[in-house]
């Protein structure tokens, strides 16, 4: 069944290419058994593979959301394909949509008992910008337009979402005001010596609070009203999982490295496709 996933994901990649359209559903999980969302969690990363570090993710929103989110819920898992008519390295597009399908089964397995129908979606965009992607999403018609996203990331993410580099001409965040008056973000604490402590984190966001970054376009109501919000992520101490991480340890051959960083699923399928060897 996987390698005929591996075949459809290869057509659909180029169908999706040579398309209009910015954004697009490729798999749907339990899609029939569960009414349309209210609630849509988003994953957006490049999978290069799905790890347990988003597993962490998505399982800390989906059970300890510090907002209570309207049901029923779903998740989508979003892959970022710029340029989806080019070979990417180190894994094809089909490859991490594959293993992204794996992921999902295992997320499922996981939470059915918290969770009670979860539906999860696969799909693809090939914009850059989170509020260009929200906008696609709302305006595919794939979900109702009263459907509330909430992006999942980790902080490292979010200071670069929150850069003002990234919207020229005018360098401020005035184009995410209607991303956020929307839709909301959960972002997961880094545990690590590259992003400062837990206090440090809060305090980036305490400053957007106290109005600190009114200058650079921030809206104060973003932290006050719950529009951005820190859960728990990798705990000190916990070993440090990385994409980087998995393609080491699958270049070596590393079996029991690989149960550590990845579902056993996604460890299978990269050892049997012998991926990331040439990373």
């Amino acid at each position: 069944m996987l390698r005929t996933a591996l075949q459809t994901y290869h057509s659909a990649l180029h169908t999706f290419a040579s398309s209009p359209s910015n954004f697009q559903i490729l798999k749907s999980l339990r899609s029939s058994r569960v009414p349309p969302p209210k609630t849509l969690y988003i994953l957006d990363s490049s999978f290069n593979p799905p790890t347990l570090a988003h597993l962490r993710i998505a399982k800390a929103a989906l059970l300890s959301d510090p907002i209570a989110a309207p049901t029923p819920r779903r998740l989508l898992l979003l892959l970022a394909t710029q340029n989806a008519d080019k070979a990417p390295k180190p894994a094809a597009f089909e490859q991490r949509l594959v293993m992204m399908e794996i992921f999902a089964s295992s997320l499922i397995s996981e939470t059915e008992q918290e969770v009670e129908g979860l539906g999860i979606d696969i799909g693809v965009t090939n914009l850059p910008y989170f509020a260009d992607k929200a906008k696609s999403i709302e305006q595919s018609g794939l979900y109702p337009v009263s459907t509330q996203q909430v992006h999942l990331l980790g902080y490292d993410t979010l200071t670069r979402l929150l850069s003002t580099k990234y919207y020229p001409p005018t360098h401020t965040l005035q184009p995410l005001h209607p991303f956020l008056e929307k839709h909301r973000l959960l972002v997961t604490y880094r545990a690590d010596d590259d992003w400062g402590t837990r206090g440090e984190q809060d305090e980036y966001l305490k400053d957007i609070e106290v109005g600190k970054r009114d200058g650079d376009g921030a809206n104060k109501e973003w932290v006050s009203e719950g529009r951005i919000r820190m859960v728990e992520g990798r705990k000190e101490g916990e070993e440090i999982i990385s994409s980087t991480r998995v393609r080491e340890a699958a270049k070596k051959g590393e079996r029991e490295a690989l149960e550590r960083l990845v579902t056993k699923g996604v460890g299978d399928w990269v050892l049997v496709e012998s991926l990331y060897l040439d990373d």
